[in-house]
């Protein structure tokens, strides 16, 4: 099986780990740097059958979920290899979302087994006190500690519409909900980023972002899949390793979150020159880049950084900008690569360019829909195959997307609408600002008042009143925060995104 641009791939996983094994037996797929391991496709694709050959002779049948509690690193990759590879439904379980969140998505899943890793075992225990589903426990660095003699039974057909993936969104607004995607949408989720991007198998993705995030697995684990390139999977970010991991593995591109990007531009460290040229780019995703920290991370650097966007529900990209030279846009995400983008009006009309709207997607990578939430998916998914970003933008005659705010993150003060990005963006033209949201307080007079969070960058003399006097002079009085709160870091996700509305609480 061989990727092609255009055209989204067919078949299942397990079709694609078979034709790697096959055709590219011996070529390193994943490097692990904490342990200096290494899977290449043929020890990939075994260690994969033999997971899905157990967990079927344990009389887990087609389609179950098999949940995973694991950080980043070998068990983590060839754990979701065997669920994929053995026609269960892969259940990735985010690790920082606290007890009573996973103990939810477990019991929602109807989990039928969970792999974690021994350094997580007491995190499922609280997240599931009682619980008669069977654990395997990682054993070491190198497989899992399989009950009885551990025989493995052959692994379960199974075609490419059926269930691959099912993971839980961050849920800041109420019950998580569980994205589901089929072999189909979660394979056109890879291979919308190597068409993107142009990815060929002598690439290497260096993996920051847990793969138990949308971005972390379909991006920087599908991609490479789908390519034939590989990943570097580190267990987590390091700004002070960042440069030299990717000296030694020979990365070629990264895919981080603007928060990494910021923290990378204010380090210390830089990339050597050898680094520096081999890389091609970075790719920037899960929320809104601001135009100064891009431009100067690029200036610093000498790295374009390629802004896209992307949803859990679309197996991660739905926008790209083109890598150099085509044109980048800063301040857009891009044009639709794979799929359909429109702007459409409340009553799902599309909209012609320049006019805001709600962004909608259509496409291969789409999901099936929220498990058991038959509401929700009809309120997400239109009959003729649109999905509802819940994102506001336009669009221009060229096709780029410029977002212009969430929804559910407006902030409507004295029936005004004020997008939150507008007030982020003014604060982070500060260069010491290296962490910064807007976010929206009840409030008598107004309804709605604004205020922002900032983190500074170390030593800074920076103080809340210059801050105050940098959005009014960008923004006017209105718009600017009524209050600017300094904190240390602000709350993020798994994938580094900071977690807008969880501010109010934390700073009330």
């Amino acid at each position: 099986m061989r990727f092609d641009p255009d055209r989204p791939p067919e078949g299942t996983i397990r079709d694609w780990l078979d034709s790697r094994a096959e055709n590219q037996a011996q070529r390193i797929c994943h490097v692990f740097p904490e342990d200096g391991g290494t899977l290449n496709w043929s020890e990939l694709r075994n260690g994969a059958a033999d997971i899905a050959g157990r967990l079927a002779a344990m009389g887990i049948p087609k389609g179950a979920s098999v949940a995973l509690m694991m950080p980043n690193g070998r068990n983590a990759v060839l754990g979701l290899f065997g669920a994929l590879y053995g026609g269960f439904r892969a259940t990735m379980i985010n690790l920082v979302a606290g007890a009573e969140a996973i103990g939810y998505a477990l019991s929602h899943s109807r989990a039928a087994i969970v792999l974690v890793a021994a350094s997580q075992r007491d995190l499922l225990d609280r997240a599931l006190p009682r619980t008669d589903r069977p654990v395997i426990v990682t054993a070491g660095a190198d497989g899992f500690d399989w009950p009885g003699d551990g025989a493995a039974g052959a692994p379960h057909p199974h075609g490419s519409g059926d269930d691959a993936l099912l993971m839980y969104t961050s849920g800041t607004t109420g019950r998580p909900k569980g994205v589901l995607h089929s072999h189909a949408s979660l394979l056109a989720g890879g291979w919308t980023t190597c068409a993107a991007h142009g990815l060929s198998p002598g690439d290497r993705a260096m993996c920051v972002l847990p793969i138990y995030h949308i971005n972390g697995l379909c991006v920087t684990i599908m991609g490479p899949l789908v390519s034939g390139g590989a990943a570097i999977v580190c267990e987590r970010f390091s700004a002070g390793r960042f440069w030299t991991l990717c000296e030694e593995h020979r990365a070629t591109w990264f895919s981080v979150v603007p928060t990494i990007i910021s923290h990378l531009l204010h380090g210390e460290a830089a990339p050597d020159p050898a680094t520096r040229a081999r890389i091609r780019f970075g790719r920037s995703a899960s929320s809104a880049l601001a135009v100064e920290v891009q431009s100067a991370f690029e200036q610093r650097f000498g790295i374009p950084i390629v802004e896209t966007m992307g949803l859990t529900e679309t197996a991660a990209q739905i926008l790209s900008n083109p890598l150099p030279p085509g044109l980048r846009k800063i301040g857009s995400p891009g044009r639709a690569i794979g799929n359909e983008v429109a702007i459409m009006d409340a009553g799902l009309r599309p909209l012609p360019p320049g006019t805001e709207g709600e962004i909608c997607v259509r496409g291969p990578n789409v999901m099936r829909g929220y498990l058991d939430n038959p509401d929700a998916t009809a309120a997400a998914l239109t009959p003729d195959g649109w999905l509802r970003s819940g994102d506001l933008g336009r669009i221009d005659a060229e096709g780029y997307v410029f977002v212009t705010g969430r929804l559910k993150e407006l902030i409507i003060k004295g029936g005004e609408n004020i997008a939150p990005r507008e007030i982020d963006e003014a604060l982070y033209a500060h260069p010491d600002v290296i962490e910064a949201a807007a976010f929206a307080r009840k409030c008598a007079r107004y309804g709605e008042r604004v205020e922002a969070a900032v983190a500074l960058r170390p030593g800074s003399a920076l103080t809340i009143a210059d801050l105050a006097r940098l959005c009014e002079d960008r923004l006017g009085r209105f718009k600017s925060p009524d209050v600017i709160h300094l904190m240390d870091e602000l709350p993020k996700g798994p994938s580094g995104k900071i977690q807008r509305l969880r501010l109010a609480d934390m700073t009330g």
